[in-house]
């Protein structure tokens, strides 16, 4: 059976260095970084707010395409981070958008692949208003 532990410190540990060095490369449009991410494959799925990328090569040409800049975060309000076993986890980020009335939401989806290490296999990014419906 699959050893599924919630939340071992170090595969904790190894995931977030893993995030944060993304949301660095999302910064600075570091594409080589961007794309060493994620998967490799044709099943890897990426939903933007611009963009739904099916499979890397959708993925990456978005990336290659997109402008230089800070992107629309403009500060972070919550990060939740769950492993099971040391093979996967999500990573969830809750933040404000640059410059208007909106909520940023990110998931991803991470495996570890035992001759590549950690990868991105599905990532989305979607806004809510900051002010309730009803």
């Amino acid at each position: 059976m699959t050893d599924m532990t919630p939340n071992i410190p170090e595969v904790i540990a190894e995931v977030r260095a893993r995030f944060e060095a993304y949301e660095a490369a999302l910064e600075t449009k570091d594409v080589d970084v961007l794309d060493a991410t994620f998967w490799e494959s044709p099943h890897t799925i990426r939903y933007a707010l611009h963009e739904n990328g099916y499979g890397f090569d959708e993925i990456h040409a978005h990336r290659v395409a997109r402008p230089p800049g800070p992107g629309i975060k403009e500060a972070r309000r919550r990060l939740e981070i769950l492993t099971l076993g040391r093979d996967w986890a999500v990573v969830n980020l809750e933040f404000k958008v640059r410059g208007r009335d909106l909520i940023g939401r990110q998931s991803q989806t991470w495996a570890r692949f035992p001759d590549l290490g950690w990868k991105v296999v599905a990532a989305h990014v979607s806004t809510v208003s900051e002010t309730p419906f009803w």
